[in-house]
């Protein structure tokens, strides 16, 4: 895979559906938890799976998760939205992270209330950091899988019993959502800082 194509990372390849997610959405800031829960919800399907594969079920997605509306999440019975949700082919198809899912908005509610938003929460793993975070990496291979915001992040809500969210899962969360700017040098997406 090459570092920049057409001036762009890499990793966006060719895909128009990659290259617009790239270019419009990876890596700019999100504030609004309605985002910040699509966002927990595609990358924890992801797991074990490749982004690709979600971004192309991604209305699939909303449509099964009532267009990333957390109270409506929360309030599905796991039981019958399970086994209604595993005939539905516009998702990934696993019990256990359907049921996990809804689980999730629960706790995600839960530091809502805790926090005043799940956007202060994840600010809270950045001390006095300002943000984005810009990293200069100038090849694929320099980016890393985790950071110590994302070790201490998954930690937590690991003990707060979010499930599909470890550390690796995080930072490609804290990617995609902005807190953190991985567009190689040259990407003409790059924060400029």
């Amino acid at each position: 895979m090459e570092d920049l194509i057409d001036g762009r990372c890499g990793w966006a390849g060719t895909d128009p559906l990659y290259v617009e997610y790239h270019d419009r959405e990876w890596g700019r800031p999100v504030s609004d938890d309605r985002t910040l829960f699509e966002f927990l919800v595609l990358e924890s399907a992801q797991a074990g799976l490749s982004w690709i594969t979600i971004l192309r079920k991604r209305e699939g997605y909303r449509e099964a998760f009532e267009g990333f509306d957390v109270e409506k999440v929360a309030r599905m019975d796991p039981e019958k939205s399970v086994e209604r949700l595993m005939q539905f082919e516009g998702i990934v198809r696993n019990r256990l992270k359907i049921r996990h899912t809804i689980e999730n908005a629960q706790r995600f509610i839960a530091i809502r209330k805790e926090y005043g938003s799940f956007y202060r929460y994840v600010l809270s793993f950045f001390g006095d950091r300002s943000l984005p975070v810009v990293n200069h990496f100038e090849t694929l291979a320099q980016l890393p899988a985790t950071s110590p915001e994302s070790d201490a992040m998954s930690r937590d809500m690991r003990k707060r019993g979010f499930r599909f969210f470890g550390s690796t899962i995080c930072y490609a969360f804290l990617q995609a959502t902005g807190f953190v700017d991985d567009h190689l040098a040259g990407c003409r997406c790059k924060t400029n800082l």
